[in-house]
């Protein structure tokens, strides 16, 4: 039998879809950070942002509440970089890219020598046997870069630091105390990463998810062996692959304006193939000179403008002319997002 072929709207209605974004929905934080596959948050106020344009009801002190009783997890994890997940799911996460961080890592000049590192990674441990510690307190411990020792010994960051009232994410505790003891496979980790990325961003191809996770295409391909899986193409006849009775909109469903936050996944190079992000726009967004990205609007499912919070305001840098009516839209949710900063 042929398999079905998607368009690019398609694909893009079912990443909205997906992301909570067609829709602001009334699920928990928990159930939404698992539903997205994690929210990237290497600038702190992200995650909240992030929660604050796909759930009906939230608030700031939600999730710092969430991150204080350990509901939601905040770690180094896909592409090295630093994500909320639940609590439920962070060991399937970090099993999941454990090999291919410590891999990459050792690739590189000057942080390759894995013997320092575990070294290093046991005198973090023992420092950190006692309750969570700064960087700071650490820099005494592990002489160069701590992340070195991270990927030998998991850690995780510890509230009042990565929150919207701490932004500075520098406070460590052992995940194995913090979480509770690793209850994972690396198996069940790329078995679990697969399943996340196409719960959160399918359909795709095995490249989109590898570069999501950070792990290499064979890997995932592993994982994806115990995993139920539906193929599809794109309009190209690329293969792609999803979740059995997932999310698929019509092309012509409505979307909303969407203010999303700095540093949002949706937007990284692996969904592409949606068109949330025209190409043109690219370097706007993602530039050496924004190292955190920048804030930006969703109309019709695609991004049109930045946002940026400037002297208690929120201000607009519109990327194209908008229909009175969208401007309409994009007002009041400017307007909603700046009374959240407020």
């Amino acid at each position: 039998m042929t398999d079905r072929i998607l368009s690019r709207r398609q694909l893009n209605r079912a990443l909205l879809a997906r992301q909570l974004l067609l829709e602001r929905s009334n699920v928990s934080i928990e159930e939404a950070v698992e539903q997205v596959g994690g929210l990237q948050t290497q600038y702190a106020p992200s995650g909240y942002v992030g929660l604050w344009t796909r759930l009906a009801e939230f608030r700031r002190d939600d999730l710092t509440a969430a991150l204080e009783d350990r509901t939601i997890i905040q770690a180094t994890l896909m592409r090295t970089t630093i994500h909320m997940v639940s609590r439920r799911e962070f060991w399937a996460y970090a099993l999941g890219v454990r090999e291919a961080r410590r891999v990459w890592a050792l690739r590189i000049p000057d942080r390759g020598d894995e013997t320092v590192s575990v070294a290093a990674a046991a005198r973090t441990r023992a420092a950190l046997a006692d309750g969570p510690k700064s960087v700071r307190e650490l820099d005494g411990v592990v002489s160069g870069f701590l992340g070195n020792a991270g990927l030998w010994v998991d850690l995780v960051r510890v509230p009042p630091s990565g929150t919207w009232e701490r932004r500075r994410a520098d406070r460590l505790g052992l995940a194995e105390t913090w979480v509770g003891p690793d209850d994972a496979t690396e198996d069940e980790g790329l078995a679990h990463l697969v399943r996340a990325y196409l719960r959160g961003f399918g359909p795709a191809a095995w490249k989109d998810m590898a570069a999501w996770a950070g792990v290499p295409v064979t890997a995932l391909r592993r994982g994806g062996e115990a995993v139920e899986l539906v193929r599809y193409r794109d309009e190209d006849g690329r293969e792609l692959i999803d979740l059995p009775g997932a999310p698929l909109p019509d092309e012509d469903t409505p979307a909303p304006v969407r203010f999303l936050p700095h540093w949002e996944a949706t937007l990284l190079v692996h969904a592409r193939r949606t068109g949330i992000l025209p190409e043109e726009h690219r370097p706007k967004v993602f530039h050496t000179r924004n190292p955190f990205s920048v804030g930006t609007v969703l109309v019709d499912g695609r991004v049109v403008a930045a946002w940026s919070l400037r002297d208690g305001r929120i201000v607009l840098d519109e990327y194209e002319q908008l229909a009175p009516d969208d401007r309409r839209a994009v007002e009041d949710e400017r307007a909603a997002l700046e009374a959240f900063h407020a």
